[in-house]
């Protein structure tokens, strides 16, 4: 929905433009991709139709502004057969990341997927810049076990046969690869100077937006340091939150520190705390998201729900008055019938 076929983007074009491989299953292929090498192993009949020299990857799930430009021009400069794109990061989050160890002049020595400890602080960011015949060779060779995933099983294995340089990027950029991280990065718009900002005019950013009339604040609403899109309307409280369009917020209700998504309803009296709630939720009168300070990790996934967020399925339905703790799943699509008492505790999945 979000690139369709690029016109928005000027990108729909009979030469070059954009194009959408889908995941698919065919003859001789077992299941569905297992990883970033697989997905582009598996579009290698299109990458050979290109005729193009290099191959720029990059990942799905990482906000940040750059040009691609000056990292392709040091990628030939520097005759490299793969250029890896990196950035410092904090030495308490080093087993988050592919960690890269790099000589003074660039050259990676060794690549580790998320150590649990490292000496390096430089961090992959996901962005690769291939040879083809680099990429060809290393996505077409047999290995035991095979190459699946890049950070995971391509470079920390090429690094030792090829040349692979490190790119020093000093911009924004942020991994949401992960529910907090996720979350953080939307508080993180709204500062007074956020990192990335997004009303810079020289590199404006696009989006598919929805034909709906400006944001409607109540007479008796009270809004501070908030993110609110087009067609919402506030009639309650809104703190510290990023609001889409055409979210509704009624009277006596309060929303904190959180995400709400496309067309959601936040009912009368209704408390929402650090939460993120997906598209056209119905939350009814008098239910409090973030309930109480228990902070159980989720039973279910303790590893990605264990900091007290809460986080509501896409069209989920909550019945009035029902008290929701954290670290909770409500999953997508349930209704009011799929609640058997009026007090989810913390660390519980619907």
């Amino acid at each position: 929905d979000h690139v369709g076929v690029g016109k928005p983007w000027d990108l729909d074009r009979s030469q070059g433009g954009v194009r959408l491989l889908q995941p698919y299953l065919g003859r001789g292929i077992s299941g569905w991709e297992q990883g970033t090498a697989d997905a582009v192993r598996r579009n290698l009949d299109f990458i050979e139709e290109q005729r193009i020299d290099s191959v720029l990857i990059l990942a799905g799930d990482h906000i940040y502004k750059m040009d691609y430009r000056p990292m392709l021009k040091f990628h030939e400069e520097q005759k490299a057969d793969v250029t890896v794109a990196v950035r410092r990061v904090s030495p308490f989050e080093t087993h988050r990341f592919g960690i890269v160890t790099a000589d003074s002049d660039g050259q990676v020595a060794s690549f580790e997927e998320k150590p649990r400890r490292s000496r390096s602080t430089l961090a992959s960011m996901g962005i690769y810049i291939y040879n083809y015949k680099t990429l060809i060779e290393c996505l077409t060779e047999e290995a035991d076990p095979p190459r699946m995933d890049f950070g995971r099983d391509v470079l920390p294995d090429i690094v030792r046969h090829y040349r692979v340089l490190a790119y020093p990027f000093e911009g924004y950029w942020a991994d949401v690869g992960t529910l907090q991280a996720y979350w953080e990065a939307n508080m993180s718009l709204l500062g007074e100077s956020p990192a990335l900002d997004l009303y810079d005019p020289e590199w404006v950013i696009h989006t598919r937006s929805e034909e709906q009339p400006p944001a409607k604040i109540g007479p008796e609403a009270r809004v501070g340091g908030n993110l609110l899109s087009n067609g919402c309307v506030v009639e309650g409280t809104v703190e510290r939150s990023v609001v889409s369009p055409g979210v509704y917020v009624s009277a006596g209700a309060v929303v904190r520190d959180s995400v709400v998504m496309n067309d959601t309803s936040i009912g009368p009296g209704a408390i929402v705390d650090r939460a993120i709630i997906d598209k056209e939720v119905c939350v009814a009168e008098g239910v409090h998201i973030g309930f109480g300070d228990d902070n159980t990790p989720n039973r279910r996934l303790p590893k990605a729900l264990n900091t007290g967020l809460t986080v509501i399925g896409k069209r989920a339905r909550l019945p009035g008055g029902i008290h929701i703790g954290n670290n909770v799943i409500i999953s997508p699509d349930v209704t009011e019938d799929a609640f058997q008492s009026e007090e989810i505790a913390s660390g519980e999945t619907v």
